[in-house]
C-alpha cells in the first residue's frame, strides 16, 4: 500500500481531426482549411511531446525498515531501522531534486532493489526477514503501475539463506539471483508467470578458508574488521552475456565465477571456479566496463580496487592493477561500500564509509585507473550510490545520516559537485530509477 506518514510496521511480506472531403467546399475554402490544419499539426505534435515529458522519472530507495536480528557479535553495521520500506520519489529532471511520491510500507528491509528490463516489475532483497527454521531471508516481487509508480505486492518467497543483501535479474529476465549475506549462499530464483516468483532452481553454499582479521591492504592504522569471521556472499551478477554468474565471498576473500544454464536455472562451476583476493581485504561488489572486457572490484576491509581482465569464453578473470580507495596519507579505519563505472566507461566511483567519501578514478586506455578526485557524500556511511538514466546526477545514500545527497557529474573530468539537495531517508540502502517516459 501507499502512504505518506503514519508508524512504521513491523510485518512480514508474507501476511500493492477534422474531417472534410473537398467536395463539402469551395476550392477557396478547402485551401484555407488545409492552411488551417497545417499550422496546426505542430501545436498537435509539441502537444503530444509535452505530455510525454509530462511523464515522471521515479526512484525507489530500499531501505532498513527494522534492526538486524540474530547476528554474530562481530557484526559492525546495525542500522537500527529507521526506514519505511520502499521509498518512491518523483525525480527533477534539471536539478535532480526528489520529491516524495509516497512508500511502499514494508517492515523487513528491502535493503536492495531490481527493476526488470520493461520496467513493469522490481525485486526487493528484504534482509531481516525471518522464515522457517533456519530463519531464511526472503525476495519479493512487485507490479509496477506504469500510470503513477505505485507498487502492488505480488508474491514473496524465502531466499535460499539468511539476510539476503543483493539481487539483480539475469539479462534472460526470467530468473532473480540473489546473494545471501548472513548464509553465505547464493539462489537463483526463476520468474514466473506475471512476474512471481517462485522457489529456487539452486542454492550453492560458499566454502573454504576464512581470511584472517587484518585486511593485507588496510590503511595504517585501521581497525576494520567486518566479515572475516564466516563466510559471507555479498553481490551475485551475471556478466553481461549471461552465459557466467558472477557472485563475492567477503569472508573467503574470494570471487566465484559459474556457468548459467538459463533453460533449468542452475549454476555450475565454470573452468576457474574461484580468483583470490589477497587475504583479509574481503570483496564486497564488483562492476563491468561497458566493454565487457574489464571488471571492477572493491574491496570492503582492504580499502582497495582491483582491476581485472575478463575473458567473456570462459569467465576467466586476471588481476592486473590493485589501487587504493581513498587519498593519499589517509590512516585508520574505513569500509568500502560501492562501486560503479560511468556509462561512458571513462571513469569508475569507490565509496568510502567512516572517510565518507566517494573516491573518483580516470579510466586509461587499457583499463587502468588513476586517482581523478575525492568528494565527501555530505552524510554519514555511505552504503551505495547510483546514477540517474541520464548520467547527469549521482546520489548517494547515507546510511548513518538518514539522508539522499545528490551530485551534478562533470563527465568531461568526472568531477562531483554537491547540488545542496538533501532529501530525508531512514537508513537508505540501495536506489533505482525508472522513467515512465520510455515504454514499459
Amino acid at each position: 500500500m501507499m502512504s505518506l506518514a503514519g508508524p512504521r510496521p513491523r510485518f512480514s511480506p508474507h501476511q500493492a481531426a477534422f474531417r472534410m472531403t473537398p467536395s463539402d467546399c469551395s476550392r477557396r475554402s478547402f485551401l484555407k482549411t488545409s492552411v488551417a490544419l497545417a499550422g496546426t499539426a505542430p501545436l498537435a505534435t509539441g502537444s503530444l511531446r509535452a505530455k510525454e515529458n509530462d511523464k515522471p522519472l521515479l526512484a525507489y530507495i530500499g531501505t532498513f525498515s527494522s534492526p538486524l536480528g540474530d547476528v554474530l557479535p562481530t557484526q559492525v553495521d546495525l542500522p537500527p531501522g529507521n526506514g519505511r520500506g520502499i521509498h518512491i520519489f518523483r525525480v527533477d529532471r534539471t536539478t535532480g531534486a526528489l520529491t516524495p511520491a509516497g512508500t511502499h510500507d514494508l517492515g523487513t528491509s528491502p535493503s536492495c532493489l531490481a527493476l526488470n528490463a520493461a520496467g513493469t516489475r522490481l525485486y526487493s532483497a528484504n534482509e531481516t526477514d525471518r522464515v522457517g527454521p533456519n530463519k531464511e531471508g526472503s525476495v519479493s516481487a512487485f507490479a509496477i503501475d506504469r500510470a503513477d509508480g505505485k507498487l502492488k505486492l505480488l508474491n514473496t518467497v524465502r531466499s535460499g539463506g539468511a539476510g539476503p543483501t543483493y539481487v539483480s535479474l539475469h539479462p534472460s529476465g526470467r530468473f532473480v539471483l540473489v546473494a545471501n549475506y548472513f548464509g553465505g549462499s547464493v539462489a537463483v530464483l526463476p520468474v514466473l508467470e506475471e512476474g512471481r516468483l517462485g522457489d529456487p532452481t539452486d542454492v550453492k553454499n560458499d566454502d573454504g578458508k576464512i581470511g584472517p582479521a587484518k585486511a593485507t591492504h588496510a590503511p595504517k592504522g585501521s581497525f576494520a574488521f567486518s566479515g572475516h569471521d564466516r563466510t559471507h556472499a555479498h553481490m551475485i551478477q551475471s556478466d553481461p552475456s549471461g552465459r557466467f554468474v558472477l557472485h563475492v565471498d567477503l569472508g573467503l576473500d574470494k570471487i566465484f565465477v559459474w556457468k548459467f544454464d538459463d533453460k533449468k536455472g542452475t549454476l555450475t562451476a565454470a573452468e576457474t571456479p574461484t580468483v583470490a583476493l589477497p587475504a583479509g581485504d574481503g570483496p564486497r561488489h564488483f562492476h563491468f566496463h561497458p566493454n565487457g572486457k574489464w571488471l571492477y572490484s572493491i574491496q570492503e576491509e582492504g580499502s582497495t580496487v582491483v582491476l581485472f581482465d575478463y575473458t567473456a569464453a570462459t569467465g576467466g578473470l586476471t588481476a592486473r592493477q590493485t589501487i587504493s580507495s581513498l587519498p593519499p596519507g589517509f590512516t585508520g579505519s574505513n569500509f568500502c561500500s560501492e562501486i560503479l563505472v560511468s556509462s561512458d566507461g571513462k571513469f569508475v566511483y569507490a565509496g568510502n564509509r567512516l572517510h565518507d567519501s566517494i573516491g573518483i578514478f580516470a579510466v586509461g586506455p587499457n583499463g587502468t585507473l588513476t586517482p581523478a578526485g575525492n568528494e565527501w557524500t555530505r552524510g554519514n556511511y555511505p552504503r551505495s550510490f547510483s546514477f540517474d538514466p541520464s548520467g547527469q546526477f549521482l546520489y548517494c545514500g547515507n546510511q548513518r545520516a538518514d539522508n539522499v545527497t545528490v551530485f551534478r557529474v562533470d563527465r568531461k573530468t568526472g568531477g562531483l559537485a554537491f547540488t545542496g539537495h538533501y532529501t530525508p531517508v531512514g537508513n537508505p540502502s540501495h536506489i533505482v530509477f525508472l522513467d515512465l517516459a520510455k515504454p514499459g
